[in-house]
């Protein structure tokens, strides 16, 4: 048994060419939350009630925040016309058993819909706070292999490479 500690990350906002990358500026950032779908069922004769799984899964969103003003990703947010964009991530796990550096790997496809340029103070190092959602698609590396893959327009989901949707779309002839 190990215990594995995040201690770097970086995002490429928009593509991964190296003027995108936001390592100087990254403050912090939180990847998608992985959340089945639920809903609470208390039968008629029954004591208590029991939350029911297994209905798909919530919206994907990332947060992540910069310090200073990035114009690069203010020209990425905006309604209306524009379309899904790569954000690519990058972090530094390191395996505290054997002081291993471990990629940690997650590429989203998805809309800048918030960008926060928070409270302008004298003194303080302005930030930005940014959100992208309407996540289409969505992977997770750990240590170079896939752990999730997600993909809303072909209805798939992986975990460690196994299809957990593979009988539904077959069953439903979109396989």
């Amino acid at each position: 048994m190990t215990i594995y500690v995040k201690e770097a990350m970086n995002i490429f906002a928009g593509d991964t060419g190296t003027d995108r990358s936001k390592h100087l500026t990254l403050d912090s950032l939180k990847l998608a939350s992985l959340e089945e779908k639920t809903a609470e069922h208390h039968a008629g004769g029954s004591i208590g009630a029991i939350e029911i799984g297994g209905l798909g899964m919530n919206a994907l969103s990332i947060q992540f925040k910069l310090k200073g003003t990035d114009p690069q990703t203010m020209s990425l947010f905006g309604i209306n016309g524009r379309t899904s964009m790569p954000y690519t991530i990058y972090g530094v796990i390191r395996d505290k058993s054997t002081g291993r550096a471990i990629e940690l790997k997650a590429v989203a496809w998805g809309r800048l819909t918030k960008l926060d340029p928070n409270e302008w103070k004298r003194g303080d190092l302005d930030e930005q706070d940014h959100e992208i959602k309407e996540i289409t698609h969505y992977e997770l590396y750990f240590d170079k292999t896939e752990k999730y893959f997600y993909d809303f327009l072909a209805s798939t989901w992986r975990v460690d490479g196994t299809d957990m949707n593979s009988a539904e779309k077959t069953i439903l002839r979109i396989a």
